[in-house]
C-alpha cells in the first residue's frame, strides 16, 4: 500500500494518485527529490519526512474513529506558485564563525524570508536548513499569485545581500526557483505538508540551477508574471527527475505595477547605484505602517540625477504589495512662484477621480459621492466638505463663508487621517522646490497633527529648496533627509551596460566622462544612438547593431538634447516646440489648439514622438492627468522651448492663455497664476509690440485673481507675491489710474504679508501704497495706509514710529469720521496699550 503525503490516506501500489484527494504519489522526496520506497516514513537520503507529521500520528485514529476522521484536515487541487530559496556560500560562513553568531544570522534571515514573503501575501510553508519555501494561491488565489512570487524573490534576493552586509560577510547571497502549476493543498493546514506535487519538487531543482543572486523561474510562471517583471531567457537545463530538459527564464526588475499597470515598454534600465536609498525607504515605509506614525523622506539632488527614478521604483514596489496603500502623487508647477497647493490639490482630484477638464457641478458632484465613502460620519462630512471644495475651488453646495488657513489645514488633514484609518496613505510631491509656502506649511501641519495614522511623505526636490525652506526634510524625529550624490564610474558603466549590452568600451568610457555622474546624460545618449539607428531593440533588448566608431558625445546635457531635438523631423520638432509652451504634462487638444498643424496630422505626429521615447504618456487610471502627454525629460522641454524665435513665443504664450482661459471653469479661475505666466511670458518676448497695455491690463487681471485664490486657500505668501507681481506691472506704466491700481494692490500684499508675520516688508507695502494715494490727492486712501504702516511697526517693538503713524492717520481721519476712522483709533488704543499708557489707551 502507498501512503498519500498530503492526507495519509492508504492507496493501492501502483496508483498514481491519492484515491481519496486526488495527490499525486510520485514517489519521490519533496524537499531533496530522491526516490522514496512506498510506505516508508522518511527519504533515506536527506532525512525529510515522508507523511505529515499531524497525519502521522492520527494514521491509526483515522482507520478506527469517525469524529476524528470528519475532523481530519481534507485536500484539494489548485494552482499555486511555488518559491524555493536558499542561501549561498552559508556553510563556510558557518565553519568560520562562532555557532553563537551563525544561529543569530539564520534566525535574522528567517525573519527577513517571512516579512518579506508575507509582504507580497505568500505563506511560508517550511524552512529546512537555510533554506525556505513559500507558497502562493493559498487558502485564497488571486490573478497576481505568480507575479508577487516573483517580486517577493527580487526582494528576498536584495534583502540577503544587504543582510550580508550587515554582518560582515560579503560573499552571502540568495538564490530563488520560481514554478507555478497544480498542487495538492490541504485545507486547514499550516506550516510543512500544506501543499504538495510536481511543482514543489521542481521549484526546488530550479532553485537548485540558479546562480548564487539570481531568480529562475520556469515558462508557465513567467507568461503570467512578465507583465510586470522583466525576463531574460536562461536556456535549457536537465533538472533531476526530469525526462526533458526545461527551459527556464531569470527574472531581472519590477518594471511596471501591479499586472502591468504604467507599464514602461521603452527604454529604461534597472536601479543602479540607488539600491541601499530604494531599501532605506521601502523600509521607512513599513516602519510608518507598522507603528502607525506620519513619517517625511526628503530626497534633494540636482536634475538628472535620480530623484523621479526613486519615485517610480517605490510606486512600482507599493503597487505590487499584498496590502492596499492609497497613493497620491502630485508636482509643483514651475510657473511664478508656484500655484497654491496644486500638487495637494492633484493629489484630492485623484482620490475622487476628478479630472482636471471636469465641469465645476460634475467635481463637486464627485466630491460629494466619494466624502460619503471614505467619511461615513455625516459630521465630518460637512466640516471637510467645505474645506476640500476650497481648496479645488468648486461649489460644495452649501453657504459657508471663506475659511481661514488653520481650519482648511485642519479640514485637509483629518481627511487624510479618516483615509489613512482604512489603510496606509502615501504622498509623493514631485519638484517640491518649486512649491508655494502654503503647501511646504500644510506637510509640517500634517506631519506634526496626525496622530496614530500610517502617512508616508516623500518628497522629491533639486537643492534650490534650501533656498526656500532651509533644513527641509531635517530636525524633526519622524523625518529623514537623502541627498543624491553623482554616481561613481562603477555605477555609470554598470547602468550603460544594462541600456544596452555589449557597448564598446572606449564608448561607455566617453559617454561617463561626459556625464559626471548623471545618469539621465547617459540614458539620454543611449536615445540619441537609438534616433541614428546604431541602436535597435531585439527580442527585448536594446543592442548595438551598428559601428559606433569615433562616437561624438555632446559636452552638455543641453547640447545633447540639442542633439536629439536635431534628428527629428521638421514638423516632428515644430510640435514638440508647441508642447513646450503648455508645460510639462498636457492633453492633445490643448496642442490642437495651440499648434498651427492640422488636428490628423498632430495625433499621427504625437504618436511618432511617443515611439520615440520624446514623449510619454500618463496611464495612472486613478490621475486626474490620465491620457495627457508628458515629455519623458523635463529638459529636453527647456532645449525645445529655446529654439523658438520671439515672436513665436508670443504667439504660443497668447494661444495657451486663451486656451486655458476658455477650458478651466469660472474663466480659468483654478489656473489663473499659470494663465498670468503665460501672458507675462508673452510680454517679455515682444515688449514694444503695440497691445502692450492690453496684455498688462489682462495680467493684472489674472494675478489678482491668482492672488485671491490663494488667500481663500490659506497661502497668505503666494498672495503676496501675486499682488507684488500684478502692481509691479502697473507701476512701469506712470499713468494715475495705474498707479492707483498698483496701491490697491500693495494694500493687499501688505495684508497678506502681515498674515505671516513678515511686518517688515508689510511696511515697505502700506508705504508705497501712501505715497501713490498721496501723488494723487488721494488723502483719506493714504492715512488709512499710513495706519496700516504703524500696525505693522507695532508688531515690531517700534512704537514711537508708529505712533507718529497712526497720529498723523488721526489728524485726517477725523474730520471726517468713517470705518477707517474706527480703526485707526483702535490701532491707537491697543499701541497705548502696548506701550504701558492705561490712561491714553
Amino acid at each position: 500500500m502507498q501512503v498519500c503525503r498530503v492526507c495519509a490516506a492508504q492507496s493501492a501500489d501502483g496508483k498514481a494518485f491519492c484515491e481519496e484527494c486526488g495527490s499525486p504519489l510520485a514517489a519521490a522526496c519533496r524537499s531533496c527529490g530522491s526516490p522514496t520506497t512506498a510506505g516508508k516514513r522518511f527519504c533515506g537520503d536527506c532525512g525529510a519526512a515522508l507523511i505529515a507529521s499531524a497525519a502521522e500520528v492520527s494514521l491509526n485514529a483515522l482507520d478506527t474513529d469517525p469524529v476524528v476522521a470528519a475532523r481530519a484536515p481534507s485536500a484539494e487541487r489548485r494552482v499555486c506558485s511555488v518559491l524555493f530559496c536558499d542561501l549561498v556560500g552559508f556553510t563556510p560562513l558557518s565553519e568560520a564563525r562562532d555557532p553563537e553568531e551563525v544561529r543569530e544570522l539564520l534566525s535574522r534571515y528567517f525573519e527577513v524570508a517571512r516579512t518579506v514573503i508575507g509582504r507580497y501575501g505568500g505563506v511560508v510553508e517550511k524552512f529546512i536548513g537555510d533554506a525556505v519555501m513559500a507558497v502562493w494561491g493559498t487558502p485564497a488565489a488571486t490573478e497576481e499569485d505568480a507575479e508577487r512570487a516573483v517580486r517577493a524573490s527580487l526582494e528576498l534576493i536584495d534583502a540577503v545581500a544587504q543582510l550580508g552586509r550587515d554582518a560582515g560577510a560579503e560573499g552571502l547571497a540568495a538564490r530563488a526557483g520560481v514554478v507555478t502549476g497544480p498542487v495538492a493543498v490541504t485545507v486547514g493546514a499550516a506550516g510543512e505538508g500544506m501543499v504538495a506535487g510536481d511543482a514543489v519538487n521542481t521549484a526546488a531543482r530550479v532553485q537548485a540551477a540558479a546562480e548564487p543572486g539570481a531568480v529562475l523561474v520556469d515558462e508557465g510562471t513567467r507568461k503570467v508574471a512578465e507583465v510586470a517583471v522583466g525576463f531574460i531567457a536562461a536556456g535549457e537545463h536537465d533538472l533531476k527527475g526530469k525526462a526533458a530538459p526545461m527551459p527556464l527564464w531569470q527574472a531581472t526588475r519590477v518594471v511596471a505595477g501591479a499586472a502591468g499597470s504604467q507599464r514602461i515598454d521603452g527604454l529604461e534600465a534597472g536601479l543602479v547605484g540607488r539600491d541601499a536609498e530604494l531599501r532605506l525607504v521601502k523600509e521607512l515605509f513599513h516602519a510608518c505602517v507598522e507603528r502607525r506614525t506620519p513619517r517625511l523622506v526628503s530626497v534633494t539632488g540636482a536634475a538628472g540625477v535620480g530623484k523621479s527614478r526613486l519615485g517610480w521604483e517605490f510606486r512600482k514596489y507599493i503597487d505590487g504589495l499584498l496590502v492596499t496603500v492609497w497613493w497620491h502623487q502630485g508636482r509643483c508647477l514651475s510657473y511664478g512662484d508656484g500655484v497654491a497647493f496644486w500638487a495637494l490639490a492633484e493629489m484630492v482630484r485623484q482620490r475622487f477621480q476628478i479630472a482636471e477638464e471636469d465641469p465645476s457641478t460634475v467635481a463637486a458632484d464627485k466630491l460629494v459621492t466619494g466624502l460619503e465613502r471614505w467619511l461615513p460620519n455625516p459630521d465630518e462630512r460637512d466640516y471637510v466638505g467645505p474645506r476640500l471644495a476650497q481648496l479645488l475651488g468648486v461649489d460644495y453646495g452649501k453657504a459657508t463663508s471663506l475659511l481661514g488657513r488653520e481650519e482648511l489645514f485642519a479640514g485637509w488633514r483629518l481627511f487624510f487621517e479618516r483615509l489613512a484609518a482604512t489603510g496606509p496613505v502615501v504622498m509623493v510631491v514631485e519638484d517640491l522646490q518649486y512649491a508655494d509656502a502654503g503647501l511646504l506649511d500644510f506637510l509640517e501641519h500634517l506631519l506634526d497633527w496626525a496622530r496614530d495614522v500610517p502617512i508616508f511623505v516623500l518628497t522629491l526636490a533639486r537643492p534650490e529648496l534650501e533656498s526656500r525652506r532651509s533644513g527641509w526634510g531635517t530636525g524633526r524625529r519622524n523625518s529623514t533627509a537623502l541627498t543624491f550624490d553623482r554616481l561613481d564610474d562603477a555605477a555609470m558603466a554598470a547602468l550603460l551596460d544594462a541600456l544596452v549590452p555589449g557597448m564598446p568600451t572606449a564608448a561607455k568610457t566617453a559617454i561617463a566622462a561626459r556625464a559626471e555622474g548623471i545618469p539621465l546624460y547617459a540614458v539620454e545618449t543611449v536615445r540619441m544612438l537609438i534616433d541614428r539607428d546604431i541602436v535597435q531593440p531585439i527580442d527585448g533588448v536594446y543592442r548595438l547593431v551598428g559601428d559606433v566608431g569615433e562616437l561624438a558625445v555632446p559636452a552638455t546635457l543641453q547640447s545633447l538634447l540639442a542633439a536629439r531635438l536635431d534628428t527629428l523631423e521638421p514638423a516632428e520638432r515644430r510640435l514638440v516646440a508647441d508642447a513646450a509652451v503648455l508645460g510639462g504634462t498636457f492633453p492633445a487638444e490643448a496642442l490642437v489648439a495651440v499648434s498651427e498643424q492640422p488636428e490628423p496630422q498632430i495625433r499621427r505626429t504625437l504618436a511618432e514622438l511617443v515611439r520615440r521615447e520624446v514623449l510619454g504618456v500618463r496611464a495612472d487610471p486613478l490621475s486626474p492627468q490620465r491620457g495627457q502627454y508628458a515629455f519623458v525629460q523635463t529638459m529636453f522641454r527647456q532645449v525645445a522651448y529655446d529654439t523658438l524665435s520671439r515672436r513665436e513665443r508670443k504667439a504660443r504664450h497668447l494661444a495657451v492663455a486663451d486656451h486655458l482661459q476658455s477650458t478651466f471653469a469660472d474663466a480659468g479661475e483654478e489656473v489663473a497664476e499659470v494663465i498670468a505666466a503665460h501672458l507675462i511670458d508673452a510680454l517679455a518676448a515682444v515688449p514694444d509690440d503695440p497691445d502692450v497695455a492690453d496684455l498688462r491690463e489682462r495680467a493684472v487681471n489674472m494675478l489678482t485673481r491668482a492672488g485671491d485664490r490663494a488667500e481663500r486657500t490659506g497661502a497668505p505668501t503666494t498672495a503676496a507675491k501675486a499682488y507684488t507681481t500684478a502692481a509691479g506691472l502697473l507701476d512701469r506704466t506712470g499713468t494715475p489710474d495705474t498707479e492707483l491700481a498698483a496701491a490697491a494692490l500693495h494694500e493687499r500684499a501688505g495684508v497678506a504679508t502681515s498674515t505671516v508675520g513678515d511686518f517688515p516688508a508689510a511696511v515697505e507695502h502700506y508705504r508705497k501704497a501712501a505715497e501713490a494715494y498721496r501723488r494723487h490727492g488721494r488723502v483719506r486712501d493714504a492715512a488709512r495706509a499710513d495706519t496700516s504702516v504703524g500696525a505693522s511697526l507695532r508688531r515690531q517693538g517700534r512704537l514711537e514710529e508708529a505712533r507718529v503713524q497712526i497720529v498723523g492717520a488721526l489728524e485726517i481721519l477725523q474730520r471726517d469720521p468713517d470705518a477707517d476712522t474706527v480703526a485707526a483709533l483702535a490701532e491707537k488704543a491697543t499701541l497705548e496699550a502696548f506701550a504701558g499708557n492705561a490712561e491714553e489707551a
